[in-house]
């Protein structure tokens, strides 16, 4: 495809620039909500906003004579990615948040527009701060606070307090991690939903996927809890028998009882996070030295690469990632998948990065593919990444669609995804909260991150 004829300022012709006004012409919209492609199009943008969409042949009379015109020379138009499981990296101990801004130029690199942290630290709230003055360029980000566990809990009146500290302190989600028992968790749970702030994460064998869902998890993360409720003899679900997410526990599982799991999902008005791609490449039977080589590694420090295979060597060398116990277990967390959407359970885009093999935004790609193998349509799936993050947050229209009054967010890519979703790769440039961020600016900002982790 053409490179986008962009007319802007001098100043403004490899960076990022901020917030404008402009019009981009020629675009065919991808509407994500109804499956149909809006075909030569214009998108108005002003002030942050997307003020209006119309035919190219038919243009409103109220736009501004001088404003900035971008031809897309027939790209396809989306809301953009998301990351709905991110471990955010934390400030440096001196309060530098250089490392941090490199893991958010990876999602942005990739159409990522909505991150939400999942691995919360105190320093996020001040990096919110930093984006929201424009400090920092970033994708729209949700903060969860720190974990929320059974060895960071101390009682149910300290989970309490940890709840309301947490609130207090701005954070816009709770993380909950495994260890926790029932008066710990209700009491968890219970003033979560006295002070109004949402909450989910992994699902802790004492409480259960049961408990967790009817006390109000928003989501669940991994779809963790699904095996271990499908097991009737539960001392098949000792850890260190059941091993990582109870994958060993899987010949015990009644999947006969998936559609009873399904319905309680549902009737709970929950979501999924389902990170195919991490249980692949993590606990999956590639091996590691495999992974190590593909070329995304080489925009993360080479130490952190070399953690990723200690990491999942260990796991090799005891045996547990053979073909033959992980393939049934990648194939039970498809049809899981499956059987959720299929019902209609709503479902967040998320891979878990960065984590063992998940570099920051290529990651996502490799879940797109992963959810699209385990049979949800493209539409779907780009749905699960954009209305579905606003609708989650309670704000739906605010972002995550290219209508008239949201938010200026949307990615410009070659090629049609609805019929190949690699080409969601084939970035041409991408409109972040009204910014515009070239494709220049895109590939400099690549090319800045892999020289600065250039194994020495």
């Amino acid at each position: 495809m053409k490179k986008l004829l962009l007319l802007f300022v001098a100043a403004c012709a490899s960076l990022a620039c901020a917030a404008q006004d402009m019009l981009v012409q020629n675009v065919h919209i991808i509407d994500v909500e109804s499956g149909q492609i809006l075909r030569d199009q214009s998108i108005l943008v002003q002030e942050g906003k997307i003020t209006a969409v119309f035919p190219k042949a038919s243009p409103p009379r109220n736009i501004p004579t001088n404003i900035t015109k971008t031809d897309a020379k027939g790209a396809f138009a989306h809301p953009g990615l998301a990351e709905m499981h991110s471990h955010i990296p934390p400030a440096s101990a001196e309060g530098d948040f250089s490392y941090t801004q490199d893991i958010l130029w990876l999602y942005i690199a990739n159409g990522i527009l909505n991150v939400r942290g999942m691995m919360g630290h105190p320093s996020h709230l001040e990096l919110k701060g930093k984006v929201a003055s424009g400090e920092i360029i970033s994708p729209r980000l949700f903060a969860a606070g720190p974990s929320l566990n059974g060895g960071s809990v101390q009682s149910p009146e300290h989970g309490a307090q940890m709840v309301r500290e947490q609130k207090a302190g701005g954070f816009d989600h709770l993380k909950l991690h495994p260890g926790l028992d029932m008066p710990r968790f209700l009491a968890i749970a219970n003033t979560a939903k006295e002070e109004g702030i949402i909450f989910g994460g992994h699902v802790s064998l004492d409480v259960g996927l049961a408990n967790s869902l009817q006390h109000g998890y928003k989501s669940v993360e991994h779809m963790d809890g699904y095996i271990e409720a499908l097991v009737a003899d539960k001392s098949k679900l000792d850890p260190q028998v059941a091993g990582a997410f109870s994958m060993m526990a899987l010949p015990y599982a009644d999947m006969s009882k998936i559609p009873e799991l399904v319905q309680m999902t549902l009737d709970s008005k929950a979501w999924i996070a389902p990170t195919l791609t991490l249980f692949e490449r993590f606990f999956g039977y590639i091996p590691a030295d495999q992974f190590r080589l593909e070329p995304d590694m080489k925009y993360l420090p080479g130490v952190q690469i070399q953690q990723w295979v200690n990491q999942k060597k260990l796991l090799e060398n005891q045996g547990m990632l053979r073909e033959e116990i992980v393939k049934p277990y990648l194939e039970f967390r498809q049809k899981m998948l499956l059987a959720l959407h299929t019902a209609g359970v709503p479902i967040l885009m998320s891979s878990d990065s960065p984590q063992v093999f998940n570099v920051p935004g290529f990651s996502i790609h490799n879940e797109i593919k992963s959810m699209h193998e385990a049979g949800m349509e493209p539409v779907e799936i780009l749905k699960s990444g954009s209305a579905n993050i606003a609708r989650y947050f309670g704000q739906d229209g605010h972002y995550g669609v290219i209508k008239s009054g949201a938010a200026a967010d949307f990615v410009l890519v070659s090629g049609n995804p609805l019929e190949d979703l690699s080409r969601l790769k084939n970035i041409e440039g991408l409109m972040l909260r009204g910014q515009w961020i070239s494709k220049e600016k895109i590939q400099s900002e690549l090319k800045r991150i892999e020289e600065k982790n250039v194994r020495r």
